[in-house]
Parts: C-alpha cells; sequence; structure tokens
C-alpha cells in the first residue's frame, strides 16, 4: 500500500507537471520555437492571480476565468512582438530572446512583489481529500489531473480535427509551402503561443494553491516542463501527458525513499530516457 500511495501521488503531481508541459510541448514539440521563459510566465501570472485575490477578495474560480483570457493575450502579444521576429528554423534567436526576456519578468516580477514568497488562498480546498480504503487523495491535486487530462485531450484534438490545427501543422512542417497555400503563418504562430500560454494560466491558479510562489521559482518549473515534453517525445501532446505523469511517479517514489531525493529521482529518470531513447516515448526516430 505504501508503494501503491507512493504512485497514485505522483500521478497527481504528474496532473500539474502536465499543465506546464502542454504550452511547451506546443511550442517546443510543434513550432519549434524553446521559451525559456516558459516558466517565469507560469510565476508571473500566479503573482498576478495573487494580487488580485488579495485586493478584490476573489475566489480561485473567479481569478481562474480572470487569468486565462489575461494570459491569452498576453501569449498572442508575445508572439506578435517579439518571437515572430526571431522564428524559423533555427531555434537558437528564440532561445536568446526568450532568455533576455525571462531575465527581464523575474527582475521586473522583483521590483513589484519583492522576493517574498505567496500562495493563493483556496478556501480550505487546498487540505481537502477523499478516503479511498485508507488511501487519501487531496481533493486539488485530483482537480488538477482532471483539468490537465481535459486540456490535453481539447489540444490534441484542436491539432488533429481543426482547420486551425491543420494550418498550424502545415506552417511548423513548412513555412513556405504553407504560406502559398494562403496560410498566414505569422497569425497561426500568434494564436498558437496565445492558446499556450492561455493553458499556463490554468497551471499559475493551480500552482498558487498547492505551494507557494516567489519570482525566482520561474526556472524550475521551466525544467519540469522540457522534460516532461522529451521524456514523452517532440511533437506528441499525449506524450507530453504521459512524460508528466513518468516524471511525477519518480519523483513520488523517490521522494517514498528518501525525501532528499525525490526531485533527483525525477532528473535521472530523465537522463534514462535521453540516453536511451532520445526521441522520447512516443517520438519518431
Amino acid at each position: 500500500m505504501e508503494w501503491f500511495d507512493a504512485v497514485v501521488q505522483g500521478i497527481l503531481l504528474g496532473g500539474m507537471y502536465a499543465q506546464y508541459a502542454l504550452g511547451m510541448a506546443l511550442m517546443f514539440g510543434v513550432m519549434r520555437i524553446v521559451n525559456i521563459s516558459h516558466g517565469d510566465l507560469v510565476i508571473l501570472l500566479s503573482l498576478v492571480g495573487i494580487s488580485m485575490a488579495t485586493a478584490w477578495g476573489l475566489a480561485p474560480v473567479t481569478v481562474l476565468l480572470i487569468l486565462v483570457p489575461l494570459a491569452v493575450i498576453m501569449g498572442w502579444l508575445l508572439q506578435k512582438a517579439i518571437l515572430n521576429k526571431v522564428v524559423g528554423s533555427d531555434p537558437l534567436p528564440s532561445l536568446i530572446a526568450t532568455f533576455g526576456l525571462s531575465i527581464a519578468l523575474q527582475n521586473l516580477m522583483l521590483q513589484i512583489w519583492s522576493a517574498n514568497s505567496r500562495s493563493l488562498p483556496g478556501g480550505g480546498l487546498e487540505s481537502q481529500s477523499i478516503d479511498i480504503g485508507g488511501l487519501y487523495i487531496g481533493l486539488l491535486p485530483l482537480i488538477v489531473l482532471a483539468v490537465a487530462t481535459g486540456l490535453t485531450g481539447g489540444l490534441d484534438l484542436m491539432l488533429k480535427r481543426t482547420r486551425f490545427g491543420r494550418a498550424l501543422r502545415a506552417a511548423a512542417a513548412d513555412v513556405e509551402a504553407a504560406a502559398m497555400t494562403g496560410i498566414n503563418p505569422r497569425t497561426v504562430y500568434a494564436l498558437a503561443t496565445a492558446v499556450a500560454v492561455g493553458i499556463l494560466g490554468f497551471a499559475a491558479v493551480f500552482q498558487a494553491l498547492r505551494s507557494t510562489v516567489a519570482p525566482a521559482d520561474g526556472p524550475s518549473q521551466l525544467i519540469y516542463a522540457f522534460e516532461a515534453v522529451i521524456i514523452g517525445g517532440m511533437g506528441s501532446i499525449w506524450g507530453a501527458f504521459i512524460g508528466s505523469m513518468v516524471l511525477g511517479v519518480s519523483q513520488g517514489i523517490g521522494f517514498r525513499i528518501d525525501p532528499g531525493i525525490g526531485v533527483l529521482a525525477g532528473h535521472l529518470v530523465f537522463l534514462i530516457v535521453l540516453a536511451t531513447r532520445p526521441q522520447g516515448l512516443f517520438g519518431r526516430a
């Protein structure tokens, strides 16, 4: 039961990582845009949500309803103002541009919110649990996992079944050929980044509910997103979801073995997958 509980808690933790990874899977895995500011955007949105809840006394659901559209607008502006100028077959320009953006966002957050940790009050939701035969499952992590599953399914259907999804995959495969068919790659990329950052709006609220956040926390969220996408396989949305589960379960088992090696266990599993199957679990060789 002890190890089964570790696996269950790891899957629930993977639900949180999946929300980091979905936006990364869309930008990095599909559009080949390396967004180093990915984790900082999560923290920025978390801090904005916490400030709104504190100033106006908003419930987490209300914060979520405000924050997700705000994140969509931020993503659209990010692509239009910065990434469309550096996007191309070479990922290095986007990496350099978003690295500079990451540094700027961290310093901006330090100026506005200082280095103190904050959290979003959940009205007791964060401490509620469900007893299933002696196995206690947190209600909030269960909600996070359900939302992550729904977002993954919705994003996968969007890419496969909608005109926008086909246009995005065409532009990612060959920009010039897509433009010849009437697709505007810059507009398609801007909408895709809006969706990717909009997903981070969900992650921001749940992260602020689950734990405290501080301006310097962005890089650690970025690492988890990258690892989940690479474990699952580049370009695979469900692969990013499964990669998040693998990362979460490995950390859950690691924490059960020794609290000091939980995070390290996840990194080791990532390195093992990278060494034995570089294309990821669901990627093509």
